[in-house]
């Protein structure tokens, strides 16, 4: 019994991609949306409410309008479970989802934050790659593709700590150091 193996175009994979940023930016998903409004349901505070309010405004201006739920539309994580029965023609699977990336954040106006040496120089890439990719290969012929952006400030580190006056500059230093060292 011949085996047949399902031939998917990179140009597809690129505008699959790019739409799916989009969508991740623009729009909230059912199931958090529908949390939000049970939790506004059952919130005794009256601030607590107004917050939610809020949120649930916010996710259905950024529907309508196709604006971003957020100004942090951080690193575009993506996740692909590729059937072990496909195989792409015309390009390459990861160059074929970075561009993807590449086209949906320019064509959607989202914020592009990513850096090509976070280590040193931080010079903006300018087109928010490349993405974070995760691949898993699957049973069968199908290619899945999840695009999660990850806004960038859960990578914000901080230390609070409280300093006696008699610590002078020395005791902030020695703090300061003590941070980056743990």
């Amino acid at each position: 019994m011949e085996k047949l193996v399902r031939e998917i175009e990179a140009s597809a994979i690129t505008q699959a991609v790019a739409q799916l940023c989009q969508e991740a930016n623009f729009v909230l998903g059912d199931d958090v949306l529908a949390a939000l409004k049970q939790a506004q349901q059952t919130e005794e505070s009256s601030l607590g409410r107004e917050v939610l309010s809020q949120l649930i405004e916010n996710a259905r201006i950024a529907k309508e309008e196709r604006v971003p739920l957020c100004q942090d539309c951080g690193t575009a994580v993506v996740f692909l479970e590729m059937g072990q029965e496909t195989h792409i023609i015309g390009g390459n699977l990861y160059a074929a989802v970075e561009k993807g990336v590449r086209q949906g954040y320019s064509q959607g106006y989202l914020r592009k934050s990513i850096v090509s040496q976070p280590f040193s120089a931080r010079i903006n890439t300018k087109d928010n790659t490349p993405p974070v990719m995760h691949t898993e290969i699957v049973p069968g012929d199908r290619l899945k593709i999840t695009v999660m952006p990850k806004g960038s400030g859960a990578e914000n580190m901080s230390r609070l700590a409280m300093l006696k006056p008699g610590d002078g500059r020395q005791g902030i230093i020695d703090l300061v150091v003590r941070t980056v060292d743990e």
